[in-house]
């Protein structure tokens, strides 16, 4: 293609290669390296005056640096008088990061208290040009009236009793709310709003554009300024499961948890499969990060496949895998868009009720599909080039959302 300059950072610089190869261009010659001080280092070769400029580097590995290193070459392109600057991500970082500073809710333990309501009166004033009467009985400044003013007055302190007592109730003996595990399930004051941040780093270093896969939360491009094409692998997900799994009708879709209902049932639909869920239910109001899982739908004697977006410690899959194979699931697959792989996962995963893992390889994954024979991948680089092709020439994105479009 002509007209373009597409760089790749130093996170996967194998699915920059393969979007190169199909659009037909080599990617630009840079200098990626770290100073002395693990200061980032950033060098760009290529010309890129009036060129449109697309640099792919996904949140995986060293988060931090790869994202720092992300915004100098957008900086960098800017600066070299770039006309359009568009930041390919493929797994975008920090989208885990709840915004918002609500927790998940607890269900009470008991009642709130009741408290002592005041409702302080106001003294009418005497209208214009008419004479004062006798006071009443119950005004103030009678003996009547500051008889009432004093059950007022205790009303308050009451009040303000009660309004300590559960103050204390919520903290603890430093009186700190950290010192209380039980307010994790109400208004958290201290998260960081790293989503938001993320998104002026993204725009203040210069991004007119920002292409992403499956954000964890599709209200997060509401952040930026610019404009974000969250793309899906939806239609990637369907085919490999008519091309892949046989007799694929006769197989049950899964959803983890209740978050990724919309996104299984979304693909059930459409390749008209049967639909199960299994649900986290709090059954101890005392201990509220203790869960049951529970199974909604019939899965006895069927082959099973588990639809999630990211897998990162692998503890939700493989949870869900033990719950399926009690129920007497036959075979147990899981398809997901990003494959992290933190920690010991992919051990776990071998050891696991799971048949096999199929991810994207929006991170890279030759060295998981070495350490562990239940992973296999599926490719995101046919999607992004296409998404670049049409975003280049002007062309509409949509049908990258239809199963029955061909993209390889």
């Amino acid at each position: 293609m002509r007209g373009i300059v597409l760089f790749g950072g130093s996170s996967h610089q194998a699915l920059t290669q393969r979007i190169c190869d199909r659009l037909s261009c080599e990617p630009g010659k840079s200098f990626l390296a770290k100073f002395s001080n693990n200061e980032t280092r950033v060098e760009l070769y290529e010309s890129v005056r009036e060129q449109d400029v697309y640099i792919v580097q996904s949140g995986c590995g060293h988060v931090n640096d790869n994202f720092m290193e992300l915004l100098i070459m957008i900086q960098a392109c800017k600066t070299a008088s770039a006309k359009k600057v568009t930041a390919v991500i493929p797994l975008f970082p920090y989208s885990r990061q709840p915004d918002a500073p609500f927790g998940k809710g607890a269900p009470l333990t008991r009642a709130p208290p009741m408290t002592v309501p005041s409702t302080p009166k106001t003294i009418p004033s005497t209208p214009k040009g008419s004479h004062p009467t006798t006071p009443r009985a119950g005004d103030f400044g009678t003996t009547g009236g500051a008889t009432r003013l004093a059950e007022e007055m205790n009303g308050l302190e009451l009040m303000g009793q009660e309004i300590f007592r559960l103050s204390s109730a919520m903290t603890g003996p430093t009186g700190s709310f950290y010192d209380n595990p039980s307010t994790s399930g109400g208004y958290r004051q201290w998260v960081a709003r790293s989503g938001t941040l993320v998104a002026e780093l993204l725009t203040c270093s210069g991004a007119d554009h920002i292409i992403t896969l499956d954000l964890h939360d599709p209200q997060y491009q509401g952040f930026f300024d610019c404009t974000v094409d969250n793309l899906s692998a939806f239609p990637i997900m369907i085919k490999y499961i008519q091309q892949h799994i046989y007799d694929y009708k006769d197989v049950v879709l899964v959803s983890p948890d209740a978050g990724g209902a919309k996104r299984a049932t979304s693909i059930a639909e459409k390749l008209h499969m049967d639909f199960a869920l299994i649900h986290k239910e709090r059954r101890r109001p005392d201990k509220p990060q203790k869960h049951d899982l529970m199974l909604v739908g019939d899965v006895r004697g069927r082959r099973v496949v588990i639809i999630d977006d990211i897998v990162d410690t692998g503890t939700t899959i493989i949870k869900a895998a033990k719950l399926l194979h009690e129920n007497g699931a036959k075979e147990i697959y899981c398809i997901c868009t990003h494959g992290i792989f933190s920690g010991d996962a992919l051990d776990r995963i071998e050891k696991s009720y799971l048949d096999k893992v199929i991810v994207s390889d929006s991170v890279p994954q030759e060295e998981h599909t070495k350490l562990c024979s239940k992973i296999a991948t599926f490719p995101v680089a046919p999607l992004f080039s296409e998404a670049i092709r049409r975003i280049h020439n002007g062309e509409s994105v949509s049908m990258l959302f239809d199963p029955s479009h061909e993209l390889f």
